[in-house]
């Protein structure tokens, strides 16, 4: 059996062709070849239709140099892409168009409301999801607030806690606004007449398909946001498991908690601990938030194909009721680094090569 070859796509973030995950990758491939897995990446636009060859990046940990290399391709892709309006990602469209039929670690999935119809069908997960609509008008934002004292506007397709903006009824005609531009800036708390507030919604709806989500009470005492980050992987056997959870709080004046607006991570259990103080109760909550999201992660497989990994945003109310925010097919690994937990950091970046190895000898074996 010749050695089995992951290809991880990816995109450019720019121009210059600089790679955003750079540092992951390179550990990557440094982990693929201590278990016997050859590892190069690429984009759609290193991939050379005519010659049937990629110009690879490739990594060397001794000389700790990445070089270019023509590769075939390979055994096996780790598609690392998310969502972006660029010609690079119209690229990405073609290649998965025109090589549908290559052998993928995971495929992608659908936006946000999508993603919760298909959920909403199921009983089970009905408890554990906010209530949520399409942002078309006024009707949409006063439904869901006619029963819940806030509500966030949040794009359909995004990351990194872009765009969203949180409404707070504070009176009778009186809402508190506050949120993160598209560029993640904080937009300040301000206080608006509910004659204005229309208008306000509808401009920074514009044309983009927003979302309109209940608001789950996630602010801690000192007033900040958090939530958290559960990370669920596909192991060297094929099946799903938790590879870690970890608390996120949101900067001073933030509506979100994600750490590329300025939040930070911190253990799971730090964070619980303001809402649990008995042992046994935090470990319950926990074993909830774990099986609710490998539960999660086996239906969206059987709707969408394969799938190695899905990171899913959670909040916890003061209840210890467990939600369901978001589903993040292409998770980072960081969080688990902020937080201290280094076995979860390694485990994330490990167990997608098991997996690809595991993938490679189920289908190279004889049926």
């Amino acid at each position: 059996m010749s050695q089995p070859v992951l290809g991880i796509l990816t995109l450019y973030m720019n121009d210059k062709k600089q790679l955003e995950e750079r540092h992951i990758y390179q550990k990557m491939i440094m982990e693929g070849q201590k278990i016997g897995l050859d590892v190069f990446v690429f984009t759609p636009m290193d991939v050379y239709n005519d010659k049937k060859k990629i110009h690879s990046l490739q990594y060397d940990p001794k000389t700790k140099r990445w070089t270019r290399r023509w590769r075939s391709f390979p055994h096996l892709i780790f598609d690392r892409c998310r969502i972006q309006k660029s010609k690079r990602y119209e690229q990405l469209v073609k290649f998965r168009n025109r090589y549908s039929g290559l052998t993928y670690l995971n495929r992608p999935m659908r936006d946000k409301w999508m993603i919760y119809q298909l959920l909403s069908r199921k009983p089970r997960f009905k408890p554990h999801l906010p209530e949520t609509v399409i942002f078309q008008n006024m009707s949409d934002v006063y439904k869901i607030m006619s029963s819940h004292p806030s509500v966030y506007i949040k794009p359909m397709q995004g990351t990194g806690g872009r765009g969203i903006l949180r409404v707070d009824r504070v009176g009778p005609e009186s809402y508190l606004l506050q949120g993160r531009k598209l560029n993640r800036d904080i937009i300040p708390a301000q206080k608006v007449h509910k004659t204005k507030l229309e208008s306000y919604l509808m401009k920074w709806k514009a044309k983009k398909r927003y979302l309109v989500q209940q608001g789950i009470e996630i602010r801690l005492s000192d007033g900040r946001v958090h939530d958290y980050r559960m990370l669920v992987q596909k192991n060297g056997s094929g099946r799903w498991e938790v590879t870690g959870c970890a608390g996120r709080v949101g900067p001073p004046r933030s509506v979100t908690s994600n750490l590329h607006g300025g939040g930070h991570a911190v253990p799971m259990d730090t964070l619980l601990q303001q809402y649990a103080d008995i042992d046994e109760n935090r470990a319950e909550i926990r074993r909830t938030a774990e099986n609710l999201s490998l539960d999660i992660a086996e239906m969206l497989e059987t709707t969408y194909g394969a799938l190695c990994e899905l990171a899913l945003d959670l909040a916890i109310d003061p209840s210890g009721n467990v939600y369901v925010l978001e589903v993040n097919p292409k998770p980072a690994r960081e969080v688990f680094i902020q937080s201290g937990d280094t076995d979860a950091y390694r485990t994330a970046i490990l167990r997608p090569l098991e997996y690809a190895l595991w993938m490679y000898k189920q289908k190279a074996a004889p049926s």
